[in-house]
């Protein structure tokens, strides 16, 4: 995929939910994968004809694994002019080490959050960038169906009271094959995730769950995703932050 094609798609996210007004600073959260590096390419290139002028200022919470390169990263920041920010924590020893959780990602994305959203602070950001895609509407309200027993799933823009600062999600329209054609084309700089959790969670199930009923039902997750954005039975955990009327534009 070209990079004008993710701004098409990046632009219009943007345009239906105002998620970018004048002089506003957005922190992007940079795990090294491929979604946020998508995602830096795009709010970089964006913000050289976009409308309302805006800056950008990449965050990467570094868990404390002893293998994590993030040179990569580095340069590409300093190629595109882009501050980068690197927010070292102990995360990584307190989970498996020392409390050897079983099930580390719920207590690791709150610690996570945590660290993140400290920095987005104190780098005087008032938005933070978040890279979820179209698959991964999709597979946050089958987790929340299968693991919880309620439909929800996040927002396109969400307000956090506790911290004042606001999510946006300018990759909701692209599909993670879009991502993935994306990175293979221009060579991004992809680092490999070293949790040993990586690939045995529960997104992980459900996301292998929802290729299996999209190859034997071709195009179950655009009309699952169409459903989410059409829905107006009024379900508030779902409702909230997808329009005025509750859905999407």
């Amino acid at each position: 995929m070209k990079l004008q094609q993710v701004l098409s798609y990046v632009r219009k996210a943007v345009d239906d939910y105002q998620m970018i007004e004048e002089g506003d600073k957005i922190a992007i959260g940079i795990s090294g994968g491929k979604d946020s590096l998508t995602l830096l390419y795009a709010l970089h290139s964006l913000r050289r004809f976009y409308p309302k002028h805006f800056d950008i200022h990449a965050v990467t919470v570094d868990l404390g694994f002893q293998n994590l390169n993030l040179d990569k990263i580095k340069d590409l920041c300093r190629e595109l002019d882009v501050e980068y920010t690197i927010v070292q924590t102990d995360i990584a020893q307190i989970i498996f080490e020392q409390r050897k959780e079983d099930n580390p990602c719920s207590l690791c994305a709150k610690m996570r959050k945590g660290a993140l959203n400290q920095a987005i602070k104190e780098a005087g950001c008032q938005k933070i960038a978040y890279a979820h895609h179209k698959d991964d509407v999709v597979e946050t309200m089958l987790m929340s169906l299968i693991f919880e027993g309620r439909f929800h799933t996040f927002s396109p823009v969400t307000y956090l009271d506790r911290t004042q600062l606001t999510v946006i999600r300018p990759l909701l329209y692209m599909n993670e094959s879009d991502v993935i054609g994306f990175v293979h084309k221009y060579g991004v700089p992809v680092v490999k995730s070293p949790c040993p959790a990586d690939g045995y969670t529960k997104r992980e199930y459900v996301k292998n769950l929802l290729r299996q009923l999209n190859q034997e039902n071709p195009g179950v997750k655009e009309r699952m995703f169409t459903a989410i954005r059409n829905s107006n039975e009024g379900i508030s955990s779902l409702m909230k932050g997808w329009g005025i009327d509750g859905s999407f534009k």
